[in-house]
C-alpha cells in the first residue's frame, strides 16, 4: 500500500499565513478559505482512510465527524472548542492509514476549479449584507461561537421556546462556527461571505454527479454547465449561490450532489466502506435540512426502481445503497419527531389547513380541502433549462442499458407523480407541510436530463444538434426566462411537466412490455464533445442574461442595529440574558449579539406551540402601545430595546432611566 501525503495538508501553514493579514479584503478571503479547507481536510483523510476519494466522500465525513464531536460536546455541556478538538483528532488519527482508490484516477479538470474560483470571486462582489433568513442562522452560529456549556437548547432565540424543526440539531450552524473560530472572524464575516468559498465546491460536486451517472467527462461537463446555470445564472445575481451559507441552500447544492455521487458509487461497486459513507452523508442531510433527504430518496427510489426494467441490472445494489441511504435518515426522522409533532404545519388542523391553501394558492390545483395537487407549471416556473430538462426526458429511453436513463426516467415519473397526483400529494403534504412539498418538484433532474437529452440528439442528428442547441436556448430564454421572485408569475409553461410524466412514463411501459432495453440496438447515444459543446451552446443564452443582470439583490436594511447600540449589548448586557423590543429589533439583536429574545417576526419564528410566534407578536404590540412593563417582566427580560420613535417615555414615568442612548435607540435595564 502506497503511503502519500495528501495536499490539502497544505491548507494548515495557509491558515496560519492567513491569520497573519488584515480581517478583510483579500486577507479575509485567504482566512474563510483556508479555514474552510482545514475543516473539511479530516473529512478527506477519513475518507481516504476508507479507500474513497473526490469532493463527496470529503464533504460527507467532514460533515459527519463534526455531528459527532458537536453531539459530545452537548452531552457534556462544554465549548465548541472540544468540537473543533475532536474534529482535529480525528483526522490525525486518520492520517496513517490512507489508501489509494481502488477505482483509478478520478481527478476533476483543474479549469473547473478555476472556473468555481472565478465564480466565487464574481459573487464575493455581490453579497451586499446579512439580510432575510440568514440573520437567524446569524443567531444560531454566533451562539456556538461565543457561548459555553452547550446544548441543543442554547442556539435557541428564545429562552422559552423550543427546537426548531427543521434546524433541531444545528449541525450547518457549527460548521460555520467553526470556521469563524479557525479563521479568527466574526460570524458575520462567515455568513456574509462564505457563498464565495463554497462555490467552486458546488461546482465540482456538480461535476461529480454528472461523472457518477454518466462515467463520461463530456457529458459530465455538459451537467455541470446546466446545473450551475440553472441555479446561478438563471435566477440573475448569483441565484441560490449567494445563499451557500444557509442550511437549506447548502444540503440542496452541496449534500444532496454528494449523496447522489455516493449512492451511484455504490450502486458500481458495493461495499461496506461505500456503504459507511453513503450512510453518512444521509445523516448530514438529515441533520442539516431533514425534508431535502426525503425528497432527494423520491428520484433515487425511482432509479431503483427503472432500472431492472430498463436492464435487469443493479436490484441488489440499488436496494442496498437505498438501504444504507435511508437507514440513518430513518433514525434521525425517529428523533426528530416528537418535536415535529408540536408544529402547527404538521398534520395540520382544517382551519390551518385552509391557511396554507389560500397562502399557496398561486401554486397548486385546488378542488377541496382534501384534493389538490402543484400546478404543473410551477415545475417549469425556472426557465429555459427546466423546460428543456423536461422536455427532453422521454429521450432517456433510447438508451434505457445506461444508469442515467433509468435516473432520469425514474426519478422524473416518480416526483412528478407525488407533485402532480392529487390523491396522494395532500398526504404528502400532511407529514412535510405544503410549504415544504411544493419544493419536491426541484428534485426532478433536470440538469442530467438535459445533458443526456443532449447525448442522444448528437446521435440522432449529428452536426445539426449545435445550431439547434443554440437556437432553442435563444428562444426558450427570450420568451421563458423564468420566474424567481415573490412578486413574479408562479407559474410556467405546463405542457414539458405533462411531457415529462406521460412521456417517460410511455418510456418505462414500452421498456418493459417490448423488453427493448435487452437489445443493445436502441442505444442511441453519442457521449463526447459535440454532446458537451451541445449543451453548452443551449446554456450560453441563459449565462449571458445572468450576468448581464450580476448585481446584489439588498445592499440596504432599513431595520438596522446602530454599531454603538451592538457594542453596548456586546460589552453591558451577560450572555443568555433576555432582551425585549419590537420584532425586527429582536430579531437582529438574536443575530449580532449572545442573548435571547422575547420575541421575533412570526415569518422567521418556528411555529410550534412553545414558540408561540403569533402569541409572542401579540405581546409585543401591546406593550408599544400601552407601555406596561409587566409585560416584558413576563418574559423574564432583563434589558429593554426602544427605537426612537416608541415610547420610552411611557417607560420612564415608571421609574426606569436610560443606560443607553443614542440617534436612534434607547436602553432601559429592568
Amino acid at each position: 500500500m502506497r503511503f502519500r501525503l495528501p495536499p490539502l495538508l497544505l491548507a494548515v501553514p495557509l491558515l496560519g499565513l492567513a491569520r497573519l493579514l488584515p480581517e478583510q479584503g483579500v486577507g479575509l478571503w485567504l482566512r474563510l478559505a483556508a479555514a474552510t479547507l482545514v475543516l473539511l481536510l479530516p473529512g478527506r483523510l477519513v475518507a481516504r482512510a476508507l479507500a474513497g476519494r473526490g469532493a463527496a466522500n470529503a464533504l460527507a465525513w467532514a460533515c459527519a465527524l463534526v455531528a459527532g464531536a458537536l453531539a459530545l460536546t452537548f452531552a457534556v455541556h462544554a465549548s465548541l472548542d472540544l468540537t473543533l478538538a475532536l474534529v482535529l483528532v480525528a483526522g490525525v488519527a486518520a492520517l496513517p492509514f490512507q489508501r489509494e482508490a481502488a477505482d483509478g484516477d478520478e481527478r476533476v479538470p483543474r479549469m473547473l476549479i478555476l472556473a468555481g474560483i472565478g465564480l466565487g470571486a464574481a459573487l464575493w462582489s455581490i453579497e451586499g449584507i446579512v439580510h432575510g433568513d440568514a440573520l437567524f442562522h446569524l443567531g444560531r452560529v454566533r451562539k456556538l461561537d461565543d457561548l459555553g456549556s452547550l446544548s441543543l437548547r442554547a442556539v435557541d432565540e428564545f429562552r422559552d421556546g423550543g427546537l426548531h424543526p427543521g434546524y433541531a440539531f444545528p449541525l450547518w450552524h457549527a460548521f460555520l462556527a467553526l470556521v469563524a473560530k479557525l479563521a479568527g472572524v466574526d460570524p458575520t464575516s462567515v455568513v456574509l461571505h462564505e457563498p464565495s468559498i463554497l462555490a467552486p465546491l458546488a461546482l465540482v460536486l456538480a461535476f461529480e454527479v454528472g461523472r457518477a451517472i454518466f462515467r463520461s467527462t463530456s457529458l459530465a461537463v455538459a451537467a455541470t454547465l446546466a446545473q450551475v446555470s440553472f441555479i446561478a445564472l438563471a435566477p440573475g445575481g448569483g441565484g441560490a449561490y449567494t445563499t451557500l451559507e444557509l442550511p437549506g441552500t447548502v444540503a440542496r447544492q452541496l449534500l444532496v450532489p454528494a449523496a447522489i455521487v455516493l449512492f451511484f458509487g455504490f450502486v458500481r461497486a458495493p461495499g461496506r466502506r461505500s456503504g459507511l459513507t453513503l450512510a453518512a452523508a444521509g445523516m448530514d442531510l438529515a441533520f442539516v435540512h431533514p425534508t431535502y433527504a426525503l425528497f432527494v430518496a423520491v428520484p433515487l427510489l425511482g432509479f431503483a426502481l427503472a432500472r431492472p426494467l430498463l436492464a435487469r441490472a443493479d436490484v441488489r445494489a440499488s436496494a442496498g445503497a437505498l438501504a444504507a441511504f435511508c437507514v440513518p435518515v430513518g433514525l434521525v426522522f425517529a428523533w426528530l419527531a416528537p418535536i415535529v409533532r408540536e408544529t402547527r404545519s404538521h398534520d395540520p388542523s382544517a382551519r390551518e389547513k385552509a391557511r396554507a391553501l389560500a397562502h399557496y394558492a398561486d401554486d397548486l390545483v385546488v378542488r377541496s380541502a382534501s384534493s389538490y395537487h402543484l400546478a404543473a407549471g410551477v415545475v417549469a416556473r425556472a426557465g429555459a433549462i427546466a423546460i428543456a430538462g423536461l422536455a427532453l426526458a422521454p429521450l432517456a429511453a433510447l438508451a434505457g442499458r445506461r444508469r442515467w436513463s433509468a435516473f432520469v426516467l425514474g426519478g422524473t415519473v416518480l416526483v412528478l407523480a407525488l407533485e402532480l397526483w392529487p390523491l396522494v400529494f395532500p398526504r404528502f403534504s400532511d407529514l412535510v407541510s405544503i410549504s415544504q412539498s411544493r419544493r419536491a418538484a426541484g428534485f426532478v433532474p433536470f440538469a442530467v436530463a438535459l445533458a443526456g437529452g443532449a447525448a442522444v440528439l448528437a446521435r440522432l442528428l449529428r452536426l445539426l444538434v449545435l445550431p439547434l442547441a443554440l437556437a432553442a436556448g435563444v428562444v426558450l430564454q427570450l420568451e421563458f426566462p423564468g420566474s424567481f421572485g415573490v412578486a413574479l408569475p408562479h407559474r410556467g409553461p405546463s405542457l414539458p411537466t405533462w411531457i415529462a410524466l406521460w412521456g417517460g412514463l410511455a418510456g418505462l411501459v414500452a421498456a418493459g412490455v417490448l423488453g427493448a432495453a435487452r437489445r443493445g440496438r436502441l442505444e442511441l447515444e453519442r457521449p463526447g464533445p459535440l454532446a458537451a459543446l451541445a449543451g453548452f451552446l443551449f446554456v450560453l443564452p441563459v449565462a449571458v442574461h445572468g450576468f448581464a443582470s450580476w448585481d446584489a439583490s439588498v445592499t440596504r436594511d432599513g431595520y438596522a442595529l446602530s454599531p454603538g447600540l451592538v457594542r453596548f449589548l456586546r460589552q453591558e448586557v451577560p450572555e443568555r440574558a433576555v432582551v425585549f423590543a419590537d420584532l425586527e429589533t429582536s430579531y437582529r439583536i438574536s443575530a449580532y449579539v449572545p442573548v435571547y429574545v422575547a420575541a421575533g417576526p412570526p415569518a422567521h419564528v418556528a411555529d410550534t406551540k412553545a414558540n408561540r410566534p403569533y402569541e409572542r407578536r401579540a405581546d409585543v404590540i401591546a406593550f408599544l402601545r400601552t407601555g406596561h412593563l409587566a409585560i416584558p417582566r413576563r418574559y423574564r427580560a432583563g434589558w429593554l430595546v426602544l427605537r426612537r420613535q416608541e415610547p420610552a417615555g411611557q417607560v420612564e414615568s415608571r421609574g426606569l432611566r436610560p443606560v443607553y442612548r443614542d440617534g436612534r435607540f434607547v436602553v432601559f435595564r429592568l
